[in-house]
């Protein structure tokens, strides 16, 4: 049985068959592999995909200003489509099978040429069928001068299990796995739900009503954080049963870019002992927030500055599952340091993600001030039953009219999120700013994803700026199969 953005492909890929397999640029343009590779994970051989370039480096690295010349070859043995995540491309290089080009057939391969006009930290990772949870993923850094003068560290958290994506899926609509992996209500607290109703009930006209009558008829309901029993959660491809171990000089700054490449994970990264400064979110430099603990969405990436105290010593960089004390990582370790065993259980669970860092986050680049032309309500809707999701009650299929909007506009997104897990929502094409989270609004972070917690609403602003027709939708990759996927195309 096809898939939903498989079906997509067939029903329009007669169209778009000029988009990714156009001529080659001249020169000679970076090349990237999708591949079959084998790792170890628990011990036990695991056969993945992955993203690699000739010399086995993954992921690529190019500087911003510099031109997108890649030629992406598929070895991988299926048909496969690369979305290049965080970047605004022209529509027909996005890599959305069906929306923007066809994918890549086993053995064939697309190029891809066009500006970086910003750097940062962003990614590549698969938009066809479920390949995405089988790590057919990777990093994908801009350089800019963000990183000057500083030792940097990657880390890309992946979650896996050895279950086939597609009977995940299978099992999640069957209902054999929802509610297995529920978070305790005394993780998200009444008090968390009291707070959902109140916000709601601040609302005007139709959200107001719908939103407020969900979040109460809720409160005796436990929120769902995490959909999949995963076997292991992976810090570039490896557990904590035997970490990366990262090489870095005693009192040296250390930037650590931080992708969280999970399919259907949100994650706190603990820094432990080191205080850390975030100066970039989603690749776009914002003015430093200092902590020790900061949230991290599905898709979402964060740039932290660390300050390496002087003298020998190993310093674990962690991410801890939300709701859960189930944690991966890496190790930041000097010269003659002595680095032990970290356990793959946290002292105690983490909290759900929450808006907290997204409301003290502040672009130092922000859109200039402007009032916005057109405003689109999404609904985030959807429930365990079954496993169904989608946007305004609509669960998405090639049939639902994209929603419109014109070149030149200043567009804002409502995001309502009305069921009781975290939805983040990413747009393709676009950089958006944070401007409100329920009431309370602000000139926040630009961002290409943003958390949407449980009976939340969030507002994002972007400039309509890239004609084409557009992706948007949830990042947990079950949910966007589900049907929680909708476009944006211009007139």
């Amino acid at each position: 049985m096809l898939s939903r953005r498989e079906f997509l492909f067939s029903a329009l890929a007669a169209g778009t068959a000029a988009g990714a397999r156009a001529q080659e640029p001249p020169g000679a343009p970076a090349v990237l592999r999708l591949e079959r590779r084998v790792i170890e994970v628990n011990g036990k051989a695991a056969s993945v995909f992955g993203i690699r370039q000739p010399n086995g480096a993954a992921g690529i690295e190019i500087a911003a200003g510099t031109p997108f010349q890649v030629r992406t070859e598929n070895l991988s043995g299926a048909p496969s489509l690369i979305h290049w995540h965080g970047l605004t491309p022209p529509w027909r290089q996005d890599g959305v099978a069906g929306i923007s080009s066809p994918p890549i057939p086993p053995g064939g391969s697309a190029a891809y040429d066009f500006p970086l006009p910003f750097g940062g930290t962003f990614w590549m990772h698969a938009h066809y069928g479920l390949q995405e949870q089988l790590l057919m993923s990777a990093p994908l850094i801009i350089r800019d001068r963000t990183g000057a003068g500083m030792q940097e560290a990657i880390l890309m958290l992946n979650d896996f299990s050895f279950t086939p994506p597609e009977e995940i899926y299978a099992r999640l609509r069957r209902g054999s796995l929802a509610g297995m992996q529920m978070g305790p209500m005394d993780h998200m607290g009444m008090g968390h739900m009291g707070m959902a109703a109140q916000d709601a009930s601040q609302m005007g006209g139709e959200e107001k009503g719908g939103m407020a009558g969900r979040a109460m008829a809720s409160e005796s309901a436990m929120p769902d954080l995490n959909d999949v029993p995963y076997d292991a959660f992976l810090a570039n491809d490896r557990t904590l049963a035997d970490p990366e171990i990262v090489k870095a000089e005693p009192g040296s700054q250390v930037l650590l870019r931080i992708i969280n490449g999970a399919s259907m994970s949100g994650f706190y990264v603990d820094l432990g002992l080191l205080e850390g400064d975030v100066i970039a979110a989603d690749g776009h430099a914002v003015a430093p927030v200092r902590g020790r603990r900061f949230p991290l969405a599905a898709a979402q990436r964060l740039d932290i500055r660390l300050q390496l105290p002087p003298g020998p010593g190993a310093y674990p960089v962690l991410a801890i599952l939300e709701g859960e004390r189930r944690q991966t990582g890496i190790i930041l370790a000097t010269a003659g340091a002595n680095v032990t065993r970290v356990p793959e259980l946290a002292e105690a669970p983490a909290p759900p993600l929450t808006l907290g860092l997204e409301s003290e986050l502040r672009a130092l680049e922000p859109l200039k001030p402007r009032p916005a032309d057109r405003r689109h309500v999404l609904n985030l809707t959807g429930e365990m039953d079954g496993y169904q999701w989608s946007v305004n009650g609509v669960a998405w299929t090639p049939a639902v009219p994209p929603l419109p909007i014109a070149e030149g506009e200043r567009v804002e997104l409502v995001f309502v999120n009305q069921t009781a897990m975290p939805h983040p929502m990413h747009l393709h094409g676009h950089v958006f700013q944070v401007v409100a989270a329920g009431e309370h609004r602000f000139q926040g972070a630009m961002r290409d994803t943003i958390l949407v917690p449980p009976w939340t609403r969030v507002t994002v602003a972007f400039d309509a700026n890239n004609p084409g027709w557009w992706a948007l939708h949830c990042h947990l990759l079950y949910h966007m199969e589900a049907g929680m996927f909708t476009t944006l195309r211009y007139a």
